[in-house]
């Protein structure tokens, strides 16, 4: 497999002129192939996107971002016992705290107040965030054989960054690309666009030749959501209450663990590495049931308001795309649950096309046919 240079500039996916792109486009690698399918109406994204989407425009000028970027990276590395975000080139820190503008200041250097490595952590944690909103879109571009749902998840994305990433020549070019290629999708869904820096394109690229950030260490998360369960009871214990998992308590300190991500809970309760009491693995069992639950639950509204029999089945194969093998064994999101829901989708759109043949007939044809359905 194709050696791809992960040493990305804040532009990463901006352009085809990018380090990761001229590595691997020297390296001989296929660009992603097959086309991909027809989206739901309604795109899902990862929940990286959504929060992204939250967060709602910029009120601190960027001076004070830089500052407390600065600030927050430095708490990070003091906590995490490290000196530098990077461990043998990969990403070692988990920068999840940090928001998009943060990680832009970190990036560019604001202010010359960071280190290459930790330019090139926040461009790893950047790239990381991008191939997180696509990976729902794309797995169900595979499966549908349409391209526009993917590219206009990656619109969204890039409408969700900060005002000084948006006022790169960059940004602009990539923006204008997608732009470009959802117009030509409009009219040919299953047509691969062919335009200068696309980055929807780059990440294919990439992501065929295996050059897409890994995920941190699953011992490393589970390191982290110890330390951070450990901090909760000793804040509860200095508050004079007893830490606990009921949420109707009215005289412990209620552990939330709302705050923790999918894949810490998932560290909790798969318990890999024996660090976590049976409490705490229920506490994460029932934390990621609800999530599961909540997540289904929004797939399947959103399905009943496209209008699209197929939608229920796309949002479920997004859903499960997005996810790492260890947050789908820790939901329960089993490969069986996925091919059910890929046989659901090739099913359903089977009995569209049969109904769609049969209305083709002709008029009288149609109208006898309506006629001995209504009769029997």
């Amino acid at each position: 497999m194709p050696v791809v240079n992960t040493a990305y500039s804040a532009a990463n996916y901006y352009t085809a002129k990018s380090p990761a792109a001229a590595s691997l486009l020297s390296s001989g690698a296929a660009s992603a192939g097959a086309a991909t399918g027809d989206p739901a109406a309604t795109i899902t994204l990862s929940q990286a996107a959504q929060a992204l989407l939250e967060e709602g425009g910029p009120t601190k000028d960027f001076s004070t971002v830089v500052a407390e970027a600065r600030a927050k990276l430095r708490e990070l590395l003091e906590e995490a016992g490290r000196r530098s975000p990077l461990e043998a080139g990969k990403l070692a820190l988990d920068m999840s705290s940090l928001d998009h503008r943060e990680l832009y200041a970190i990036s560019s250097n604001g202010e010359g107040l960071f280190t290459a490595d930790e330019q090139e952590a926040a461009g790893l944690e950047m790239q990381r965030r991008f191939e997180a909103a696509m990976a729902g879109p794309a797995a169900v571009a595979e499966v549908t054989g349409s391209w526009l749902g993917l590219y206009k998840a990656a619109a969204v994305y890039l409408d969700g960054l900060g005002p000084e990433e948006k006022a790169e020549d960059d940004w602009k070019s990539a923006r204008a690309a997608l732009t470009e290629a959802i117009e030509e999708l409009t009219a040919d869904p299953k047509t691969l666009p062919e335009i200068e820096d696309d980055p929807v394109a780059l990440y294919l690229e990439l992501r065929e030749a295996g050059g897409t950030v890994p995920p941190r260490d699953f011992g490393d998360v589970a390191g982290d959501a110890r330390k951070a369960l450990d901090e909760l009871y000793q804040e509860a214990i200095e508050g004079g209450r007893a830490p606990t998992f009921n949420r109707n308590t009215t005289i412990g300190a209620y552990i939330d663990l709302d705050a923790f991500d999918s894949r810490m809970l998932s560290a909790i309760a798969l318990n890999e590495g024996s660090q976590f009491s049976s409490q705490e693995v229920r506490a994460a069992e029932a934390a990621l049931r609800s999530r599961s639950g909540n997540a289904l639950n929004a797939a399947f509204k959103n399905a009943a308001k496209s209008g699209d029999p197929t939608a229920f089945s796309q949002n479920i194969i997004s859903l499960y795309a997005a996810m790492t093998p260890e947050e789908r064994q820790a939901a329960g999101w089993s490969e069986s649950f996925y091919q059910t829901a890929m046989a659901s989708y090739a099913e359903t759109n089977k009995l569209m096309d049969m109904l769609a043949g049969a209305m083709d007939n002709s008029a009288s044809g149609s109208m006898n046919w309506f006629r001995s359905v209504t009769l029997v």
